[in-house]
């Protein structure tokens, strides 16, 4: 019973054709398996952003720079899910649905969000029509003030309310849509204008014409002198000059430096996602910029989020490996899949070995039994009670060594003539050895 049950377990009872058709069954699942676990790997993930803005630019850019991504065969896509402005990306983002988003260092939930890249700066611009006498937040006093995007812009107008007191000057705020600032101003329905944007050209052309100028008059732009002081207590904002000139060239408006505000639009991310992943995906995204930023002249403001420990908005480790030069290399990533290959290889090779086994199991012939049966043969010498019973054993070796003989044309495993010989030598001595010691009882009789 033992025996036979090594026979099957080794496929010696199993016809040819079924063997084969087992190890290559075997051999597709493994290949399957292991083109999947590859393709699996190395396919791109998709993470969801989240990116609004009231002119609809913002998503225009984010879209640009996923096309990119998808161009450039990059290791992350970005699947874009707009929406109405900054304040519903950042509740998209902070109630988890989706894995990133465009948001304004001032606005929504943060709590959640690491910084990638820092997209572009916004800056406060306070501005009074030509002519107006406010010069500065103190002339504010009981004036109504205009505030394009003012559920964006809570935080701003809370944030000059306390440090200026407007409050007790009666300072009123009136939230109106952009295409909404023009006839208020013309029928002073409101004395200055609070804008929160991107100091590039597109948008400083929205301010232009937004007041009639000439050679002689121009906007004014009202300072923030306590921005410096603001932006210790609140860490989303900066201190920020606008450049002399930065409304026009000649004569140059403002004429001096105003110091203002300076608010910054990051792309974020969860905590939760993957730092090798999101060093990749920086890196991806860099170089996408870089790619589309003579098409988005506003994407030249693009740069690294601040990366020190107190930083506002902390960075994501995996930015931060970027950023620092400490992104893992091939050998860093690869070193233990490098140091168990040969190890899987061996494997693999006994896997080999043991198929070919397998599937040969059933031709081949040990090169023991032959030799065995003929060992055996010498126990029923020495046992042997008669004449005819030697003959037999006699007959059963001739027998025994056709066979092997005639193997040997076939098979290069069989025994060799010299090993065959020397057991048919030494069962020969046996034989005639028991035939002496059987014929002396028989003299002695006599």
């Amino acid at each position: 019973m033992d025996d036979l049950s090594k026979i099957r377990l080794d496929g010696a009872g199993l016809p040819i054709w079924l063997r084969i058709l087992i190890v290559l069954v075997l051999a597709l699942l493994a290949s399957g398996a292991s083109l999947f676990a590859y393709r699996w790997y190395v396919r791109p993930v998709t993470l969801s952003i989240a990116v609004g803005s009231f002119d609809g630019d913002a998503p225009k850019i984010i879209s640009a720079l996923a096309s990119r991504l998808a161009a450039n065969n990059a290791p992350v896509r970005l699947k874009v899910v707009e929406t109405t402005g900054l304040v519903e990306s950042a509740e998209a983002f902070s109630s988890g649905r989706t894995d990133l988003a465009v948001v304004r260092g001032d606005v929504g939930d943060l709590s959640q969000a690491q910084a990638i890249v820092v997209l572009a700066q916004a800056v406060a611009l306070l501005v009074a029509p030509p002519g107006s006498a406010i010069t500065d937040m103190a002339g504010l006093k009981r004036t109504t003030m205009g505030v394009v995007g003012g559920d964006t812009n809570r935080k701003i107008v809370s944030v000059l309310t306390k440090a200026y007191d407007l409050e007790r000057a009666n300072v009123a705020f009136k939230n109106l849509e952009p295409n909404q600032v023009r006839r208020a101003l013309e029928t002073k329905e409101i004395r200055a204008l609070l804008l929160v944007m991107p100091l590039s050209e597109k948008y400083l052309s929205l301010v232009r014409g937004l007041f009639p100028q000439n050679a002689k008059t121009a906007p004014v732009l009202i300072p923030i002198e306590n921005a410096g002081a603001i932006a210790e207590k609140e860490r989303a904002y900066e201190s920020f000059d606008i450049p002399k000139g930065t409304l026009r060239g000649s004569p140059p408006v403002p004429d001096d430096d105003v110091t203002t505000l300076q608010v910054s639009f990051y792309l974020v991310g969860k905590k939760s996602l993957d730092k090798d992943m999101i060093a990749g995906f920086t890196q991806a995204i860099t170089s996408a910029r870089r790619d589309i930023v003579a098409e988005m002249p506003i994407l030249a403001q693009f740069k690294a989020p601040d990366t020190d420990p107190g930083a506002y908005l902390p960075v994501h480790p995996g930015a931060a490996e970027f950023y620092n030069g400490n992104q893992q290399t091939f050998l860093d990533k690869w070193s233990n899949a490098i140091f168990l290959a040969p190890m899987a290889l061996g494997a693999l090779a006994t896997v080999l070995a043991a198929a070919w086994q397998f599937l040969r199991s059933g031709d081949l012939k040990q090169k023991t039994p032959a030799l065995d049966s003929l060992y055996t043969l010498g126990r029923r010498i020495r046992h042997a009670e008669t004449e005819a019973e030697l003959l037999e054993i006699e007959t059963e070796i001739d027998e025994t060594l056709r066979a092997q003989r005639a193997r040997a044309d076939q098979d290069e495993d069989s025994l060799d003539a010299a090993t065959l010989n020397v057991a048919a030598h030494r069962l020969e001595n046996l034989i005639h050895d028991r035939r002496a010691a059987l014929a002396a009882p028989r003299s002695n009789g006599r």
